[in-house]
């Protein structure tokens, strides 16, 4: 784990398994249907529990980058932020997955949500590449709370030591 802080908040690096953590949100790297399919939906779906894909398939489709809360079901997260990350190659990738991290922390600003904990977005079957991606996160990330009352915390929850180790050097490059 990696911690920097700034006055009440702070940005965590844990190499984990998102659906595990006993935080207020959690965040789905979604596709723009909101079907919880593999990857880290599949795993919020299994262990969530139905109610989380019923809620989603009144609110879907979005458009990538757009987020959208439901409750977290069974999970210990209170609720699932679902952010529909873009898929390498479609265009404007890096506006929309930037789109996609700050739409989600905008509802846990709205929703006074002290802590919110996120996957790498779109790096799993989207094929955005991870450097890519944690400059993108991590930015983003730093410049929200900066500027905003909530979250308290963000986690970057990575899956894999390689994800980590990525992160872990791309947060280098930022200070609060």
């Amino acid at each position: 784990m990696m911690e920097w802080a700034t006055g009440d908040k702070k940005v965590r690096l844990i190499k984990g398994d998102l659906v595990q953590l006993g935080v207020e949100a959690i965040v789905n790297a979604a596709n723009k249907s909101l079907i919880l399919g593999g990857g880290v939906a599949g795993a919020i779906r299994t262990r969530g529990g139905p109610s989380i894909q019923e809620e989603c398939n009144k609110i879907g489709p979005i458009e990538v980058g757009e987020a959208v809360l439901t409750s977290g079901g069974n999970l210990k997260a209170k609720y699932v932020i679902h952010a529909a990350g873009p898929v390498y190659g479609e265009g404007d990738e890096d506006q929309k997955l930037a789109n996609a991290v700050v739409n989600s922390l905008r509802i846990a600003n709205k929703h006074r949500l002290h802590s919110i904990a996120f996957p790498a977005i779109s790096t799993g079957i989207f094929h955005f590449p991870m450097k890519r991606c944690s400059k993108i996160m991590l930015n983003e990330s730093t410049n929200f709370l900066k500027k905003n009352d909530y979250p308290k915390e963000i986690i970057l929850c990575l899956y894999g030591e390689e994800a980590f180790q990525i992160f872990k050097n791309s947060l280098s490059f930022y200070t609060f």
